[in-house]
């Protein structure tokens, strides 16, 4: 009961962003612009903000993101496993294979600011950075062979990749944030969060799920309950704890981020079967999610 409760105020704001869409009469162009301002403002900030100024350790980021590297690898592996379960074409195939190991940074950064504090969200800050690029080389590689120059071009110039970078140098290199700039972040950060939970819940849309049930069943299981369990025994290898183990199994456990319908919608694949997975995935999290935070906190390292 007290996970749910920890959880409910982030699922609730993603529910009336799924209200507000529908019934709040904002026009077309609005949660467009919300998205924007979110994309490449506010998370940016609050990656840069909490990653400036946590305690950086390299021994213990290494490992995280090795956990976070082979969680990746296992979705994308297991997923080409339902193929037989699914009867789709290879675009359409291809198309919901990444609805299996990508995340949604929202999601994970409210989570882990409401479990760890700032550590929480600098560590999930640091992991969704570091795992950004490979998440979208492989749903592009998928998808089409010819796709790769322009990929490189969008992830040299994707926010959140860069913030993260920004954000690590300068604490690395012993940066210290001037006073006048820190509840100027701060306040950047705290609408980040409030937003891109909203943006989620605006996003959620309905859509067709061909292929039979069982493909679907085994895609929304791998990523809500088989990755979570895989990062839980990855990270117990790799000798995480505290912070690190929690992020590590949360980010394995977070639902399929909504990028995943733009990227197929953009190269031509099943943009409404990847939408019916991405809307599944996120609703059935607020249950699957609390599970996961109830089994770290009774049985956690």
């Amino acid at each position: 009961m007290q996970s749910f409760l920890l959880l409910l105020p982030d699922f609730a704001l993603i529910a009336l962003g799924a209200l507000l869409r529908r019934h709040g009469r904002f026009g077309e162009g609005f949660w467009p612009g919300v998205e924007r301002l979110v994309y490449f403002v506010l998370f940016p900030a609050l990656l840069f903000n909490a990653l400036a100024r946590a305690s950086i350790e390299l021994s213990v980021m290494a490992p995280l993101f090795a956990v976070g590297l082979a969680t990746l690898a296992s979705g994308f592996v297991l997923a080409l496993l339902a193929r037989p379960l699914m009867g789709l074409g290879p675009m359409a195939f291809a198309s919901r294979v990444q609805c299996a190991y990508r995340f949604n940074t929202y999601i994970g950064i409210a989570v882990a600011g409401k479990v760890a504090g700032a550590s929480g969200v600098a560590a999930m800050g640091a992991l969704c950075g570091a795992m950004v690029p490979f998440a979208n080389t492989a749903a592009v590689g998928l998808l089409a062979h010819h796709g790769e120059g322009r990929l490189w071009r969008e992830l040299s110039r994707n926010p959140l990749i860069l913030a993260t970078v920004a954000g690590l140098v300068f604490n690395l290199a012993g940066g210290v944030l001037p006073a006048p700039a820190l509840p100027f972040l701060q306040r950047l950060a705290d609408a980040a969060v409030t937003l891109g939970l909203l943006a989620v819940g605006a996003a959620l849309r309905g859509g067709r799920h061909e292929g039979g049930w069982p493909g679907l069943i085994y895609l929304c299981g791998l990523k809500l309950l088989a990755l979570p369990a895989i990062a839980w025994g990855l990270a117990g290898f790799m000798g995480l704890g505290g912070v690190s183990f929690t992020v590590a199994v949360l980010f394995a456990a977070l639902p399929t981020a909504s990028s995943a319908y733009i990227l197929a919608m953009r190269m031509g694949g099943d943009g409404p079967g990847v939408a019916w997975l991405i809307s599944a995935t996120t609703v059935a999290a607020a249950l699957t999610l609390t599970g996961w935070l109830a089994v770290l906190t009774n049985w956690g390292p």
